[in-house]
């Protein structure tokens, strides 16, 4: 697998169900309070596709994309919105309908939300695992992908107009050092293979065999 410099590979890979991962990043389930994953990689590596998985696996699970917090406020700059706006009510386990400033700036409809009862918070994105909201997540799973797909993703998004050339390039000229700072692969409790060479059964993810889960499966409220 083609990595950037910083980042080690995994030695091996292991399919593992989705819901097992997930209790082992969290460990210890929380009471009386949605449990927060974060699911963080580099740009394109499959992280919303993780986090959809995810939500499938787990009853009352609800997916926030740092992309909204972000939108039109900064690449990284962010933490401040999504911590307060978000993840601290959140935990409180009230309701949340969040509008971050950028959207009434620019009038876009709409909120993110996280209903009362929700059990499982995924925050997905790049960053969303960085150390200034290690207080606001009680589990983290890094997503690693070959680079050569990943940037053979982001061609496909450009292409597709999802993405301005410029805006790209810009992005990633914040995103390279941003990520080679944070080092969140460190931190994560959990990794998980973005570009597996096959596909596999549903409900299933190609995890770190070194990363083992000390939580039962059922602590992740399935289906």
């Amino acid at each position: 697998m083609r990595l950037y410099p910083e980042e080690p590979a995994v030695g091996l890979w292991e399919p593992r169900l989705v819901a097992e991962v997930v209790a082992g990043a969290i460990g210890v389930w929380p009471s009386g309070r949605p449990a927060v994953i974060a699911v963080d990689g580099r740009s394109s590596s499959g992280k919303t596709t993780l986090a959809a998985t995810i939500c499938e696996a787990a009853e009352r699970a609800v997916a926030v994309h740092t992309d909204d917090v972000a939108w039109h406020h900064s690449v990284s700059g962010w933490d401040d919105l999504l911590k307060l706006g978000v993840l601290e009510p959140a935990r409180t386990g009230e309701a949340v309908s969040y509008r971050p400033p950028a959207w009434d700036a620019r009038r876009r409809p709409g909120a993110i939300h996280v209903p009362a009862g929700t059990e499982l918070l995924v925050v997905e994105g790049v960053g969303a695992g960085r150390r200034e909201l290690a207080s606001c997540v009680d589990g983290t799973i890094w997503v690693q992908s070959d680079l050569n797909e990943t940037l053979a993703r982001d061609r496909e998004r450009v292409a597709a107009g999802e993405i301005s050339l410029s805006a790209y390039d810009d992005w990633m000229q914040q995103e390279r050092p941003f990520q080679a700072d944070q080092k969140t692969w460190i931190r994560a409790q959990q990794i998980v293979c973005g570009s597996p060479a096959e596909e596999l059964p549903s409900g299933y993810v190609l995890a770190d065999v070194r990363a083992s889960s000390s939580v039962a499966v059922t602590a992740t409220a399935p289906k």
